[in-house]
């Protein structure tokens, strides 16, 4: 592959020479805890420190012997996609007293194990910090005890201890995801989706109870990415009275013609004098007050199992790096850290200090439940403000997984905030030919999980019809703009904002919001439509890596799509633990390939039995997929074959993720917000008048905050020939890909996390 040559701070001045890490899972079970312990020992190996296994989290430290055991590069290979935890989770008392961790300090000391990384909750973080804090003291009892000599004890004087948060409950102070979380929605839409088919077809209703202990975030997450009618959750108990309120809310559901009810329950969920609201209760009442016909589904353990999902996959993958990297950076004077996501960016957190803030709300949860009570309670007319302005929303370019989720919510936020809201059909195309009507609140039920665009959309460009759009504008006296879309959406943003002299139709607010599968929009970390297209590109991988299994030795070319931008195939790449990506973002000769045919037949001579090539479609004019294909046929004959697959359109269709659900339903509710604020502080004279840089924005994730940007003050940073941003984020984590892929390569660190106090991770607020 091509080498970068990079000036920046680079890891390989970070050595793991002569260091041991030991790296266990502790607690309960959550998806992704695998892809974590592979990636800390594949970046451990890769450092040259050695790795060990601790078998089932602290009774393994605390029991020693086959328990603690060296790992090598191969004892991770197809671990990726398996749920749960390989090296085993189990509760332990013994290490919750003195002398159970005087004999883990005792297993550890015999091996030299001084840097340790624990992958659980908070429970089992803060054990490991206890850990930490007695050991110098466990080490002089272990010398008056004869056990290890004073040179052992000086030799491991030390003792370095960093947490990765795997939990599916989300309950961490501190990071956004915790590693399940994502998968453990995953499990809770799939059984919703489903449900909602058989309780529409009987008019029922069906009460689902979900995980999370004394956190509900599951519940809100999951009630915001299906529509549910009602959740409880513990952190909101309900007023004296709700039971009313919610049957009423029901009855009038059913009133508006639909056909099913959904409630979510979180496991701990309380009223206001702290009784527990039991899912069997919500049924007697529901049956009681309304005579529905009520159904409870208590989902229980599902929600631990199945793959991990591809979002879970590089967060792990990437905190486990991050971990390793933490390790190799501690010091005497550094306190016990946890790595963990605060928006889009690593970060390092004190561990007592996100333990001790355990119990807080973050801002996170704050978001996702502003925006369901914006969502789900439809006031009468006559509560709503009355604003006087007409709010269009159309998709424009391909269509993308979520966009149904973030018209929904930009119609109910809109008609909450007392704005008359307008669908526009097919785009830019259908705005020209008049395809304009209004949409009310009712129209846009069961939206959210529906995959494709249900408005519809075109790629048409507004440039060459701009005097009938402005035609339309009049018409139907149009206000602001809400496009939803790819890059032509941004493109017909530039168009409209351009010609404001010309045209005073187009001196309104207009917003865009990114929902493209090739998340190649300038300004956006992430794109709606990105998260679901990268699970179908890993769970593919996933099938295809194991219809080769019992077979000889096979390697798989995969193509997807991204137009010239590599995002998928990259990512995806990391998610599926490929051998080799390439993408048009980083160029390559037939060399480069040689190399890699080379390194995968290396590969191949260990127990290694498939090998995994991602390729952008647009990568390489000359090396087209047959060519690599062909080119490894050949080159492997008699070691392994080869076999291509496309992928395709089946990127762009399916329902939406989780992830795409709720993205699409918090940005859309803020780039409303936004509209509602730009209208008021344009209108003059009894008319709307924008024609200023900041009324014409994109609303993307940067790093840390959700930020709104002129669309004029975008167009130099981006590559229109090729339809990407010139700088790109996700390229930073390209190297990880290799260097989990077992490539030399160089990463740069100088983005990466340093140790910040808990207060400071708090995104600020952009506008």
């Amino acid at each position: 592959m091509a080498k970068q040559q990079d000036t920046k701070k680079l890891f390989e001045n970070l050595s793991g020479a002569g260091k041991s890490i030991g790296v266990l899972t502790s607690g309960g079970d959550a998806q992704g805890m695998n892809a974590a312990v592979r990636a800390v020992v594949r970046m451990g190996i890769y450092v040259g420190a050695k790795v060990y296994f601790i078998h089932e989290g602290y009774q393994g430290m605390v029991d020693g012997g086959d328990n603690i055991e060296e790992a090598s590069w191969e004892s991770v290979s197809s671990m990726l996609q398996v749920g749960g935890t390989v090296i085993g989770s189990a509760r332990c008392k013994e290490f919750r007293s003195h002398e159970g961790r005087l004999k883990a300090a005792h297993q550890l000391v015999k091996r030299g194990i001084t840097n340790l990384c624990v992958i659980g909750g908070d429970g089992s973080l803060t054990g490991a910090n206890l850990f930490r804090e007695e050991w110098s003291g466990l080490l002089e009892e272990l010398v008056q005890q004869s056990l290890i000599d004073e040179e052992a004890a000086q030799n491991n004087s030390e003792l370095h201890i960093v947490g990765m948060v795997g939990s599916i409950d989300n309950d961490f102070c501190g990071t956004d995801m915790t590693i399940g979380t994502d998968s453990a929605l995953h499990r809770i839409i799939e059984v919703v989706d489903a449900i909602m088919t058989t309780a529409q077809s009987h008019q029922r209703t069906f009460v689902l109870e979900v995980m999370g202990r004394h956190c509900g975030y599951l519940a809100l997450v999951s009630a915001l990415a299906c529509g549910a009618d009602w959740v409880l959750i513990p952190e909101m108990p309900p007023e004296d009275g709700w039971e009313e309120h919610m049957c009423q809310k029901l009855s009038e559901n059913r009133a508006d013609k639909k056909r099913l009810n959904i409630i979510i329950v979180a496991e701990g969920a309380i009223d206001c004098h702290n009784k527990p609201i039991t899912s069997n209760h919500i049924k007697e009442l529901v049956v009681s007050c309304l005579g529905f016909d009520t159904r409870v589904t208590i989902l229980g353990h599902v929600q631990r199992g199945g793959t991990p999902s591809a979002f879970d996959r590089i967060l792990a993958s990437r905190m486990g790096v991050e971990a390793v990297l933490a390790l190799l950076e501690a010091s005497d004077s550094t306190p016990a850290c946890v790595v963990s996501l605060c928006g889009n960016q690593a970060v390092r957190l004190p561990l007592m200090e996100c333990v001790q803030m355990v119990s807080a709300v973050g801002l996170s949860f704050e978001n996702n439940l502003n925006t369901y009570k914006l969502l789900s309670y439809h006031k009468a007319d006559s509560e709503l403000p009355n604003s006087s302005f007409n709010v269009a929303v159309l998709n424009v370019g391909a269509p993308a997984a979520g966009m149904n989720a973030a018209v929904r919510s930009a119609v109910r936020v809109g008609i909450t905030e007392g704005h008359k809201m307008f669908a526009v059909n097919d785009g830019f195309e259908g705005f020209y030919k008049g395809q304009i009507k209004e949409i009310k609140w009712g129209d846009v039920a069961g939206w959210t999980g529906q995959g494709g665009s249900i408005l519809g959309t075109k790629r048409t460009l507004p440039a060459k019809h701009l005097d009938k759009i402005a035609e339309q504008i009049r018409i139907h006296n149009i206000n602001a703009l809400l496009v939803i879309g790819g890059f032509e959406a941004i493109l017909g943003v530039i168009e409209l904002s351009a010609t404001r002299e010309k045209y005073n139709e187009f001196c309104v607010p207009m917003v865009m919001v990114p929902a493209t599968v090739s998340n190649n929009i300038l300004g956006s970390d992430f794109s709606i439509g990105t998260d679901t297209a990268l699970n179908y590109i890993t769970d593919t991988c996933d099938r295809i890596k194991q219809s080769a299994s019992g077979t000889k030795r096979r390697v798989f070319i995969i193509e997807t799509m991204g137009g010239y931008c590599g995002y998928l195939a990259s990512v995806g790449g990391l998610a599926a633990g490929a051998d080799t990506v390439y993408i048009y973002e980083e160029p390559f000769n037939i060399r480069d390939l040689q190399s890699n045919v080379e390194h995968l037949t290396e590969k191949m001579k260990t127990g290694i039995q498939r090998g995994l090539v991602l390729r952008n479609e647009n990568s390489n004019e000359n090396f087209t997929t047959d060519f690599i294909c062909q080119l490894y046929s050949e080159e492997g004959k008699g070691v392994f074959d080869c076999r291509k697959n496309v992928l395709g359109h089946m990127q762009q269709g399916g329902a939406p993720s989780p992830f795409d659900r709720n993205f699409g339903t918090k940005i859309a509710a803020k780039a409303i917000q936004w509209i509602s604020r730009k209208l008021k502080e344009s209108y003059k004279d009894g008319k709307v008048f924008a024609n200023t840089e900041d009324t014409a924005c994109l609303l993307g994730m940067r790093r840390r905050t959700m930020a709104f940007q002129p669309v004029v003050q975008l167009k130099d940073e981006t590559d229109f020939a090729h339809r990407i941003p010139k700088e790109q984020w996700w390229l930073k984590l390209h190297p990880l890909m290799k260097i989990l892929a077992k490539y030399k390569t160089s990463y740069d660190v100088s983005d990466s996390g340093q140790l910040e106090p808990v207060t400071r991770i708090r995104p600020k607020k952009a506008d």
